[in-house]
């Protein structure tokens, strides 16, 4: 029986949204582990592309010396059936490069990133296959062929669209990756089978072990941890992230995507971290003293994560009013369960960091930037036009404060983002942290100097009113300051070329097991 364009177009359809589908949840599957940089995006989309080519060049060889629909239909199935194969098979393979990422072993890390790509090879090639088979089933008057071919692939391109947008918006976040590989296997199975049921009814008999395998799959495959961290609390894949919670020696550590870096700290009574998030609390003082802590009217954070560094300035300098802006709403609830982010004083809004700037009503002392995350540092908040818009929200004294990653031998980064903000600022501050990979950018909206901040502490200091752990933070600002770039590229909006610079620190991981940055975020 010859299959009809109807039901010839839905399996193009199915098949080209499971093709996308797939794309999408490889991105997470690997992200959870080797993070979501370009360059874990480039691998994905260029090695899915080189199968999807192979597929096209075999599918069409394929059904012109064969043009039977009981073969097209059985090609379906086993793309169905190796799509639910791969989140059960890069699993081991996944939890053994999760460890070495932990211990940096870059080998294992570039060979597993390796292995799991390579199993996406046979389904996404027997996908790649369908729609030249499709055509040449459909085509029954070479006269009709372009109008034929054109509705097949504006049909699988349809399917394309929402197998873009379905998994991303709604079926990862909602079920997790590896139920999201199953959702669309079962579907192109069911689909291949109904179609092979059509056509070839006894061919379709011998085929129905197939949905018990795939059952066997997916309770194989679910219900287990992602990583299996020691210490786990919870984790969770949002629409953004893999997000995971580790408890260690009584403290919590927000961790995403592959782990590298903790995003927040916290643990009752714990007030200085020993990470980046300290050094903000020093922002204040750069100004004329004398400089009190009543000064300090309000705070604005971009990448307000789970909420240490409003914590931090809540406990200092009092129930001042903080606008936080952190893109995932889910980390935000995260923050509120497991990191205590309960302050009345804070505001938690689910937006871009840009975009919360450019909408406050309110002018901050201080607008803390902690969404600097190499590899993935979003070039929208590094750009002249972006610290305009800082500029622009705050106070006639306010100080904007920025967490930068770097290199021991490579600070190009901050070279960067020093002379991007000494464009819109009449002064910038750069303070090294110790034993981590990270500096700090300090930049106030009013011409200062150095002399301010020494100042300020001496007398915070002899006042006997500043808290013991801002005397600390001050104290640890000033022994760790380093020269201001003379010189380097200013980014806006049109040219930023981060992702040169954030290249390189992968690269250097791969080639030396050496990771661009080891500390709390």
């Amino acid at each position: 029986m010859k299959p009809s364009l109807r039901f010839l177009s839905l399996a193009v359809f199915v098949s080209g949204m499971t093709a996308l589908a797939v794309e999408l949840a490889a991105s997470r599957l690997l992200g959870n582990v080797f993070g979501t940089s370009n360059l874990v995006w480039a691998n994905i989309i260029g090695l899915i592309l080189v199968y999807l080519t192979a597929g096209y060049f075999i599918g069409g060889r394929w059904a012109d010396r064969n043009p039977n629909p009981s073969v097209f239909y059985r090609i379906m199935a086993w793309a169905a059936l190796t799509t639910a194969v791969v989140p059960v098979v890069s699993r081991p393979v996944l939890l053994w490069a999760a460890a070495a990422v932990e211990q940096l072993d870059a080998a294992i890390v570039l060979g597993s990133f390796g292995a799991v790509l390579i199993l996406f090879s046979v389904p996404v090639t027997l996908m790649g296959c369908i729609s030249p088979f499709a055509i040449r089933l459909a085509i029954q008057d070479v006269n009709a062929a372009g109008n034929i071919a054109g509705r097949l692939y504006a049909v699988s391109t349809l399917g394309s669209i929402i197998g873009t947008f379905l998994p991303v918006l709604w079926l990862i976040p909602a079920i997790g990756t590896a139920r999201t590989f199953f959702v669309f296997a079962a579907l192109l199975l069911l689909v291949a089978l109904i179609g092979l049921w059509r056509t070839d009814r006894r061919m379709a008999r011998n085929h129905l072990w197939m949905p018990l395998v795939l059952l066997g799959l997916y309770l194989l495959g679910t219900g287990l941890s992602i990583k299996n961290t020691p210490g786990q609390l919870y984790e969770r894949e949002s629409a953004y992230n893999y997000i995971q919670v580790v408890e260690l020696e009584g403290v919590r550590y927000l961790r995403l995507n592959e782990g590298e870096g903790m995003h927040s700290v916290y643990a009752p009574g714990l007030l200085l971290t020993g990470g980046t998030w300290d050094y903000f609390l020093a922002a204040p003082f750069f100004n004329a003293p004398p400089r009190g802590m009543a000064q300090v009217e309000s705070l604005a954070i971009v990448g307000l994560a789970a909420g240490t560094a409003a914590m931090q300035y809540t406990k200092i300098y009092g129930p001042i009013p903080i606008e936080g802006y952190e893109i995932d709403p889910v980390i935000i609830d995260v923050g509120r369960e497991y990191f205590g982010m309960t302050e009345a004083n804070l505001e938690a809004l689910p937006v871009d960091g840009r975009w919360g700037l450019s909408h406050s009503r309110r002018a901050f002392s201080v607008i803390a930037i902690d969404a600097y995350r190499p590899p993935y540092i979003p070039p929208h908040l590094t750009t002249l036009e972006f610290f305009q818009t800082v500029r622009d929200r705050l106070g006639p004294d306010g100080v904007v404060t920025i967490n930068v990653a770097r290199l021991p031998d490579d600070r190009r980064l901050i070279e960067g983002l020093a002379a991007t903000m000494q464009a819109v600022f009449p002064s910038v501050y750069v303070t090294d942290v110790p034993y981590s990979m990270n500096s700090i950018l300090f930049a106030t909206a009013q011409p200062t100097t150095i002399q301010n901040l020494l100042d300020n502490y001496k007398a915070l200091k002899t006042g006997g009113e500043a808290p013991l752990e801002l005397l600390t933070v001050l104290e640890w600002t000033i022994q760790n300051l380093q020269p201001t770039p003379a010189n380097g590229m200013v980014y806006t909006d049109d040219r930023a070329p981060i992702e040169l610079l954030t290249n390189a620190m992968v690269v250097q991981f791969v080639l030396s097991g050496r990771l661009p940055m080891l500390a709390p975020q």
